[in-house]
């Protein structure tokens, strides 16, 4: 392909996704170099960012979680003028906060599941009684069955699903010891559906059924019982506002060139948004990458827009 850039793939990093993010990184690079890209692979962590000081037309990093996701790493770019692909660091900050990014998407419209919010900051006893007493008050509001998310992690880290009342306490007491902030939120039965964004383009809606329980890391990144369809059963109708909603939710949070908008769609036809992801996978398991084969984009093609993208704004 004419107008090969030299492009730096960033892989790794210090967070609980680094092995994902290896094998994404990995693949990148590869599908990069197919179509004509000088390609360099680096790992970063916050104490080695010496990979930024090689030469590099666009940055594509694809860390996922903790530095890569949060906007630490957007940041330093931004500030090194350096060119980049994805989300810049105020949206990256916002849509990796579960609980920021819900208030922000149900402003613009997208309803989203109920919540109690536990900042870390305000719970570091975690056995205290006021803390208790919380739990106690968004179980009566809330009602059982309950999610119990971390604040700020990815790939479904740390979620627990429970309908006993003793495993909500020990669940959300956990996640604040070892996650920091923690959301209990109202659990919607329904069908799991994601819609990648590519540009501002929404890409076909795909559902999830894991083959046992949820979506979690094991069903996403270790087995392969899961089923992936595009032949959703809804009218055109229903994709099109489905799609729609999550474009409002992508413009919402100031994402840009891509992202994958999680929902669950319940028996009414309801649809909640769940959460965003600023730098979705790009392994054999991943939904970006396949709803963009759906409809005729290679991986390599794939990758290759997104970095073309980039050119398209200003540092």
């Amino acid at each position: 392909m004419p107008g090969g850039l030299n492009i730096t793939v960033l892989r790794g990093g210090p967070g609980s996704e680094r092995e994902v993010s290896l094998q994404s990184g990995a693949a990148v690079a590869r599908a990069l170099r197919s179509v004509g890209h000088k390609v360099f692979e680096a790992d970063i962590t916050p104490d080695d960012l010496s990979a930024l000081d090689y030469p590099a037309d666009v940055i594509f990093g694809v860390l996922h979680g903790e530095f890569g996701e949060d906007g630490q790493l957007q940041a330093i770019l931004e500030q090194r003028s350096l060119r980049f692909v994805g989300s810049d660091a105020a949206a990256s900050r916002l849509t990796i906060d579960k609980h920021a990014a819900k208030l922000c998407v149900a402003q613009a419209g997208v309803q989203t599941p109920q919540e109690v919010f536990f900042p870390a900051n305000e719970y570091t006893d975690t056995a205290s009684d006021r803390l208790n007493a919380q739990i106690d008050q968004a179980i009566a509001r809330l009602k059982l069955p309950l999610v119990i998310k971390p604040g700020c992690e990815g790939s479904s880290v740390g979620v627990v699903i429970t309908r006993d009342a003793d495993q909500v306490y020990q669940a959300t007491h956990e996640c604040l010891k070892n996650y920091g902030d923690c959301l209990l939120e109202q659990f919607i039965a329904g069908r799991e559906l994601t819609v990648g964004i590519l540009g501002q383009m929404p890409l076909p809606v795909l559902e999830i059924k894991p083959a046992v329980g949820f979506y979690d890391y094991h069903a996403k990144y270790e087995t392969d019982d899961t089923s992936y369809l595009f032949d959703v059963g809804l009218e055109i109708t229903e994709l099109q506002e489905i799609q729609a909603d999550a474009l409002t939710a992508f413009n919402a949070l100031g994402c840009r060139d891509l992202a994958r908008i999680d929902f669950i769609r319940d028996s009414a036809g309801g649809l909640w948004f769940l959460e965003a992801n600023t730098i979705p996978g790009f392994t054999s398991h991943s939904l970006l990458p396949k709803a963009a084969a759906h409809i005729g984009i290679s991986f390599p093609e794939l990758c290759d827009r997104i970095v073309r993208l980039t050119l398209d704004r200003p540092i």
